[in-house]
């Protein structure tokens, strides 16, 4: 039988204060996330009040003036691996001159549509369910469950209203997939855009490959493609190169998203010892305690309005908390820039190996404070304004006993895939090659692992895109 008991023991625990706590959640937020937590802070507590001074639409406006600064690498982009994005294409359509969403430029074509109210009210349905690409998001049985019974609604008109919607333009539009998409887009072509789907062959092929071989496309295997479609090589480079000239998101010349401004924290400037960073004051809140209330409270009672006494010390520990961010913010920038002085001359081509747990140990902080000090914090530098977070990159070993960093060699092989032949495109193995020329000693599935991060397709897929370009 269990006895029971009590005991008292004596122990020691870790306890995050009120203010601990807030001084973690304040280093963690972006710029703009700290203002927006400091209007509520002005909002809700009366001891605290704003120094007359730059306004947020200021800020914005030297925002808009460091985002104008370019950076010098170049990203390689794709919306798929079969093709190349061709929204410039699309971007001077005469719909696009309208501010309408696409979900009004798709209702004013139902509108002078002669359809019945229920056909209508279904199609407004799908309608409602298309993402910002045009694509349908829900399958028609999913849609089909939400519904309520009562209405008496067959899979068979969901199908009808779909395919009422898809006959809207832009084309394609309302697919399920990419396959059903480009298909959509090849039922009626454009043939002054696609004058090659003109011959009947072409757009046969086309068809075919839409519908069915998108994978075999996207591997770059043209030999083996060919041999599935019974085709002849010219034939299949037309089709392949009309295929790249179609949309794969007919929804976008539509989708506005807001603008996402990046406020630099930091600011580097070069010295005459060199570059160092400075705090960006139009960044910088300006906050004061309220000097009529805190006089006021300092001349009562103890124990009197004891409510606001409680919003003065919160006043002040948000006051300090937030100078104590950007004092660690600025420690980290400047440990960065002594680091990486040979980045804000030669760009990233030049940057060392660095961790946080090297950063961490230098200024004896913890790595997950190092961590918060440079997620979503910015700094502007000679090659635009940079993430603190894209300085830190992990070691490769070089000839000389010496180390470069992952982004430095991934800058390296977008250097030597934008010089190569499009003809005779660098494998990653031949690449691995050259980089151990320069003294970097990599492993091909590294330099493949790195290439993808850039989503530089392979080469065999830059092959085929350079024969249907021609």
């Amino acid at each position: 039988m269990v006895r029971q008991s009590l005991d008292i023991r004596l122990g020691q625990h870790l306890t995050l204060t009120p203010a601990l706590q807030q001084s973690i959640r304040l280093l963690q937020l972006s710029s703009l996330d700290l203002q927006a937590e400091i209007e509520r802070a002005l909002d809700e507590n009366p001891m605290l009040e704003a120094q007359a001074g730059e306004d947020t639409a200021e800020v914005l406006a030297v925002v808009q003036e460091v985002e104008s600064a370019p950076e010098p690498d170049k990203q390689a982009e794709l919306y798929s691996s079969t093709r190349r994005s061709r929204d410039d294409d699309y971007a001077e359509r005469p719909e696009t001159g309208a501010s309408l969403t696409l979900r009004e430029h798709l209702l004013s074509q139902l509108g002078t549509t002669r359809v019945s109210a229920r056909d209508c009210a279904l199609v407004s349905l799908l309608i409602d369910d298309l993402n910002d690409d045009g694509f349908l998001e829900s399958s028609l049985a999913t849609i089909l469950e939400m519904l309520d019974p009562a209405t008496g609604v067959e899979l068979d008109e969901l199908h009808a209203a779909l395919r009422l919607l898809q006959s809207f333009e832009p084309s394609g539009v309302g697919a399920r997939d990419l396959s059903e998409c480009l298909c959509l887009q090849l039922e009626q072509p454009d043939y002054d855009c696609l004058p090659g789907l003109r011959d009947e062959s072409i757009l046969r092929i086309a068809r075919l490959i839409c519908k069915d071989h998108l994978a075999t496309l996207a591997s770059g295997n043209l030999t083996k493609l060919q041999e599935l479609l019974g085709c002849d090589t010219p034939t299949l480079q037309q089709a392949h190169a009309c295929i790249l000239r179609l949309n794969p998101r007919p929804g976008s010349p539509w989708s506005k998203p807001a603008a996402d401004y990046a406020i630099p924290d930091v600011i580097v400037r070069k010295t005459a010892s060199g570059y160092r960073p400075v705090l960006n004051e139009s960044a910088l809140p300006k906050l004061n305690i309220n000097a009529v209330y805190a006089e006021a409270l300092g001349s009562a009672r103890s124990g009197e309005h004891s409510a606001l006494q409680g919003q003065l010390q919160e006043a002040r520990w948000l006051i300090r908390n937030i100078n104590q961010r950007f004092e660690t913010i600025l420690r980290v920038s400047d440990f960065i820039v002594t680091h990486q002085q040979a980045f804000f001359d030669a760009g990233w081509g030049a940057l060392k190996p660095l961790t946080l747990r090297e950063v961490a140990a230098e200024l004896g902080l913890h790595e997950s404070t190092i961590s918060r000090a440079t997620n979503q914090k910015y700094m502007l530098t000679p090659f635009g304004t940079v993430e603190l977070k894209r300085f830190f990159a992990t070691g490769l070993s070089s000839g000389n006993g010496e180390t470069t960093s992952s982004m430095a060699v991934q800058t390296k092989i977008r250097h030597l895939i934008e010089q190569e032949d499009a003809n005779k495109p660098l494998s990653d193995g031949q690449l691995a090659t050259l980089l151990d020329k320069e003294g970097i000693q990599v492993a091909r599935r590294t330099v493949a692992k790195y290439r993808e991060l850039m989503r530089i397709p392979s080469a065999s897929l830059r092959k085929s895109q350079a024969l249907a370009r021609r």
